[in-house]
């Protein structure tokens, strides 16, 4: 609202509107008083020559010609009720001062404030209706989808309400499902609650529906696959569209343009993450943060959730210039008032390091910087030594050194009980991070945060699976019995953020990763998303287990006594300390090793090193028919 101004032309055909209503309520209000008598004496174009000039003064003020009529919402009546208040007051205040001399009394200055209020409203509501309607004559309702919404809250409700206000997008609401038993039978934005969710199927065909809209952004992906079973069962081909959840519309505003085809992060989604703003706020407004793998998944999606908590500067740290590059676009579109220094380095160059440190002094490092893909660090030891290993023992003594008072280390699953040499390395890391802690300074705050897969990131399995569907398959998956954890990629920076928040020294977070996930499953369903069958259009391929994959991830060791911090889907590990000379002699080690490509010898040290590392040979894996070579078969 802008006080005290006309932002267009309308805003003055607006305010000569209203001092015709003005015009209007207050005769109104004194033949409503006196019995339709307006000729005894009563003081009426007294008031009116009072009370129109003061009505147009506050209407003005208040800057009412400036909102939308045909955007009417309840913010718009508060600032009615607003004028209103104002209206009365000064009314009340006239009466009292001058009871005797105009022979009125209060319940005048009610009658004209509703009466006033009313006409207002009413004149607004009704260019809203009108509007709505023109628009949707204009598509015409014989050629509109009949839409079913599934989940009558909030979300629900709002797209509703969007749909009615933009009926060209030819979709109409016609009824909606809900599980809450208060709702039944109700009505929520005019469109009636006909049943529950269990009975979508049969509402399709009951309601002629041409649409589906789930809108239950709370609900986890099981509620979701629930929905989608029920509209396969009633129609194969019908169109089903999700409301997405409120980390994806940051705003709390959801409108048509956001709904969108489902997609797999919605049948593993969980509910929305609570975050403990005040204590992030605490650790990162104001202060320099530095980020290394800034171009990354993980590390420029942290990038934008810190930007949320006003820090004083960033600094990315990556070893892609295009990535870089194209991070900084992206912060001058969206958060423009935020101070940047894109770095290009390599973590493993010491003396960059050091100077990177020496200049940008930063108060905070995030490390999500790492060679991450497990066949090709089977194949290259040794790289995985010199990035992941010495590159971060760099990063972790620069930080002790330059005073950072918070370091938090992006770890692994793959971490625990190492089976692949990029596990192997990360949990090297971890030990780093513990050595760390124990060298701080006070002040200082050196913790990891270990999770699972994260859908979408560079090299994960989504993004292969949606190639080798558009190429039509076949998709190729390892083994059958493979199971995974996963989160979105949104998730798992807030929930780093808040465990770093949260953080002591030297201790390991683990985040709550819900249900594995079995990869044939993601790939079946990602295929039914697409619109495709599985094993019908578009095959499945089992291929055989990679040097260093196991079939199911571990979070934490059994040794690693976990509980539950403030936070509830944030863990620590009680872990034991680490053999500082030990740790100090397996990475010089390591390093020799790595320098002369000595693979086997880093395979050695790493074994004897981590308890519980053992690289173990490949399972054997059935193929689509469910033979194994050499027409074998896994027993059943």
């Amino acid at each position: 609202m802008k006080f005290g101004s006309f932002q267009s032309p309308r805003a003055v055909l607006k305010l000569v509107i209203d001092l015709g209503l003005f015009l209007i309520a207050t005769p109104l209000a004194f033949a409503i008083r006196y019995d339709g008598d307006l000729g005894q004496g009563h003081p009426l174009l007294l008031a009116l020559v009072t009370l129109v000039p003061v009505k147009a003064a506050l209407d003005y003020l208040l800057g009412l010609p400036n909102l939308s009529w045909r955007g009417l919402t309840f913010r718009d009546l508060s600032s009615l009720l607003l004028h209103a208040g104002g209206v009365l007051a000064f009314e009340l205040i006239i009466i009292a001062l001058f009871w005797q001399q105009l022979g009125v009394g209060p319940s005048l200055a009610f009658l004209d404030t509703g009466i006033t209020f009313m006409l207002m409203a009413g004149v607004r509501a009704f260019a809203r209706y009108r509007n709505e309607h023109m628009t949707a004559s204009i598509v015409g309702p014989d050629y509109r989808k009949r839409v079913l919404v599934v989940g009558a809250g909030e979300a629900g409700a709002l797209v509703v309400r969007e749909l009615h206000k933009h009926p060209e997008t030819g979709m109409l609401p016609v009824a909606f499902l809900d599980d809450d038993p208060r709702k039944r039978g109700q009505r929520v934005a005019g469109v009636p609650v006909v049943g529950t969710v269990d009975s979508a199927a049969e509402m399709i065909v009951t309601h002629g529906i041409d649409q589906v809209l789930i809108a239950m952004p709370s609900k986890g992906g099981r509620a979701i696959r629930k929905v989608i079973e029920q509209v396969r069962e009633a129609r194969p081909n019908l169109v089903y569209k999700i409301i997405p959840g409120m980390y994806e519309v940051l705003s709390g505003q959801v409108d048509v343009r956001r709904i969108r085809e489902v997609d797999i992060d919605d049948l593993l989604g969980r509910e929305p993450i609570k975050l403990d703003t005040e204590t992030i706020l605490d650790y990162l407004g104001g202060k320099r943060v530095m980020i290394t793998g800034a171009g990354g998944s993980i590390g420029s999606e942290l990038v934008r959730q810190i930007c949320r908590f006003n820090p004083a500067e960033l600094i990315l740290f990556g070893h892609g210039e295009n990535s870089i590059y194209t991070l900084e676009r992206e912060l001058d579109r969206d958060w423009p008032h935020i101070r940047y220094h894109g770095v290009i380095g390599a973590i493993q160059n010491g003396a960059r390091l050091d100077y990177v440190f020496t200049r940008y002094r930063p108060d905070v490092v995030f490390h999500a910087a790492a060679h991450k893909h497990v066949p090709l660090m089977e194949e290259n030891p040794e790289e995985a030594v010199f990035n992941n290993v010495i590159g971060s023992r760099n990063l972790i003594n620069l930080a002790l050194k330059h005073g950072v008072t918070h370091f938090v280390n992006i770890s692994t699953d793959k971490a625990v009980n190492p089976t692949s040499v990029m596990g192997a390395s990360k949990r090297m890391v971890e030990f780093l991070v513990q050595d760390a802690a124990r060298r701080a300074s006070p002040g200082q705050t050196f913790v990891s945060v270990r999770f699972g897969n994260v859908l979408g990131s560079r090299g994960s399995v989504i993004p292969i699976f949606k190639s080798q569907i558009a190429a039509g398959g076949p998709v190729t998956i390892t083994h059958p019995d493979m199971v995974r954890y996963f989160m979105t990629i949104p998730e798992a920076a807030q929930l780093v953020l808040q465990a770093s928040g949260n953080g002591r020294n030297g201790e390991v977070y683990i985040l709550d990763m819900g249900e594995p996930v079995r990869i044939v499953d993601l790939a079946r369903d990602l295929i039914r998303l697409s619109g495709f069958e599985p094993d019908v259009d578009i095959p499945i391929r089992f291929t055989g287990m990679r040097p260093g994959e196991r079939l199911v991830e571990e979070l934490m060791t059994e040794k690693e006594r976990t509980s539950q911090t403030a936070h509830e889907k944030i863990f620590v590990a009680r872990t034991e300390p680490v053999d500082r000379e030990g740790l100090t002699s397996t990475i010089e080690g390591l390093q020799d090793a790595a320098l002369r490509s000595d693979h086997a010898r880093i395979r050695v040290l790493f074994e004897g090193f981590l308890e519980g590392c053992h690289f173990s040979p490949v399972v054997p894996v059935k193929d689509s028919s469910g033979d194994l070579p050499g027409g074998q078969r896994l027993p059943s």
